[in-house]
């Protein structure tokens, strides 16, 4: 591979090999690559690969990213050996002394692969049904095995770690610490594969497992293309899948998931609790356990108060049932995780399931059609105490997600700026604890890494004048 760099310090041009992903390939799927290189999918994995080769960069500004580097490009070269990428004015961060980084080159393949594959594999309706439950479900079965996820023998030790990119210090060395416990138990991670408390549980189990020789620790990142530029994959991540949507992103977590450990985050944190509880409050759902612990150091109290009290408004004290909170203790973390593991392996064994994709679990079709938060989409979001418990968190969860595209995805930004901040209208009752928690996340700094945050949000009470 050689290598020049431009004035700026950017790599001019690199060749790079598959390492990881795509190295044995048939002429067949090697002509499908070169193919697939036209029109919008083209574009698309242009800035996956940016934002993989962005990694470790202190912003999450991904609009900031795409006009920086304007001039980057990524080409596709076939040969009889298979195939290559031809990089150009690619960040100089991905490198060392002219070399890319070995983890961020599986990375890059990684992309390459998933891109394709969603691009020709899901968009065939003869192979998938995505109008369908039963087949957006079996879509996220195949985007993971054929990402490697699933392993054999299988175990159930993996422990689904939610969080925010933009959190203070003792937040992170916090989610390290959990992490280490993990490790030492034998427990792998998966994350949203970005900074935060998305890359300190990879690394405390990184050493954790170093502890007790455990060569095999799986560090598994499942990321998707809106966001993947404002939180790219740590270089950490030894198995990354990148789903098309946010819907299909959250299913795989909570398919492939034994336990989930959420740490203090922003919107997008909320929005992943708020999805998990949509499902585990449908009555359907009730004999099919997936345990999920709420932690942090005790610094951040007032994230979990702040978040309870909308739970509690929203669905009543009841909701309590579904969580576990635990604050600064690392060790009973891993040892409630470790726990909880036992029973979902016990219910597998008895009802059937897998051990590695939980077939089982109802996922309500409103939480897994993907939502397109226009204006007139979050203004229509039905906020109210009279809906059905798990409805009413499908309806908060596209809130909160409709806040993460207006604050870091270059749509929902581009949005904001054009028509102004999103409308929400929630009943008096829910408004209060919704705004408090989201007042909480802006002085807290949970908005955004850097800068002052301007909301992409403006909160009505329904019925009320706008």
């Amino acid at each position: 591979m050689s290598t020049a760099e431009s004035p700026k310090q950017d790599i001019a041009r690199a060749r790079v090999r598959p390492r990881g992903a795509l190295e044995l390939l048939s002429q067949f799927e090697a002509d499908l690559v070169k193919r697939f290189e036209e029109g919008e999918t083209r574009e698309l994995f242009r800035r996956c690969c940016l934002a993989v080769l962005n990694s470790g960069n202190d912003s999450d500004d991904a609009a900031a990213l795409f006009e920086r580097y304007a001039d980057f490009r990524a080409e596709v070269l076939q040969s009889p050996r298979g195939v290559q990428l031809e990089l150009f004015q690619a960040p100089a961060r991905a490198f060392v002394d002219g070399r890319m980084v070995e983890g961020v080159k599986e990375l890059l393949f990684a992309v390459l692969r998933d891109v394709v594959y969603f691009a020709k594999t899901l968009s065939d309706t003869d192979t998938f049904d995505l109008s369908s439950s039963a087949g957006i479900t079996d879509a996220v079965f195949h985007a993971l095995r054929h990402a490697d996820v699933f392993r054999a023998p299988s175990k159930t030790n993996l422990a689904v770690c939610w969080g925010g990119h933009s959190i203070p210090r003792a937040e992170y060395d916090y989610s390290k610490l959990v992490g280490y416990e993990l490790g030492l138990r034998g427990l792998d991670v998966c994350t949203g594969c970005g900074p935060g408390a998305m890359k300190g549980p990879m690394k405390g189990a990184a050493v954790g497992h170093a502890k007790q020789r455990n060569s095999e620790g799986r560090y598994l990142g499942f990321t998707e293309p809106g966001i993947i530029a404002a939180e790219p994959p740590n270089a950490l991540v030894n198995c990354l899948t990148i789903l098309p949507d946010i819907e299909k992103r959250l299913e795989a977590f909570v398919r492939a998931a034994h336990c989930i450990i959420v740490f203090p985050g922003g919107p997008g944190t909320a929005e992943e609790v708020l999805y998990l509880l949509g499902i585990l409050m449908h009555p359907e759902n009730a004999a099919n356990p997936l345990p999920l612990i709420l932690t942090g150091p005790e610094s951040s109290a007032a994230w979990f108060e702040a978040l309870e009290a909308l739970l509690l408004t929203a669905f009543g004290p009841a909701v309590r049932d579904y969580y576990t909170i635990i604050i600064d203790d690392p060790e009973a973390v891993a040892r409630a995780a470790k726990d909880g593991m036992k029973a979902v392996r016990r219910a597998r064994l008895n009802s059937g399931d897998a051990f590695y994709f939980n077939w089982t679990l109802h996922i309500p079709p409103a939480l897994q059609q993907p939502f397109s938060p226009t204006h007139e989409a979050m203004a229509e979001l039905r906020l109210t105490d009279d809906a059905e418990p798990h409805a009413l968190a499908a309806d908060l969860r596209r809130a909160f997600s409709g806040i993460v595209a207006g604050n870091v995805k270059e749509p929902g930004v581009r949005a904001v700026r054009r028509h102004g901040p999103f409308l929400i209208h929630a009943e008096a009752r829910l408004k209060a604890p919704l705004d408090a928690l989201l007042q909480h996340f802006v002085a807290a700094g949970r908005m955004k890494l850097k800068g002052t945050y301007t909301p992409c949000y403006r909160l009505s009470e329904r019925g009320a004048a706008a």
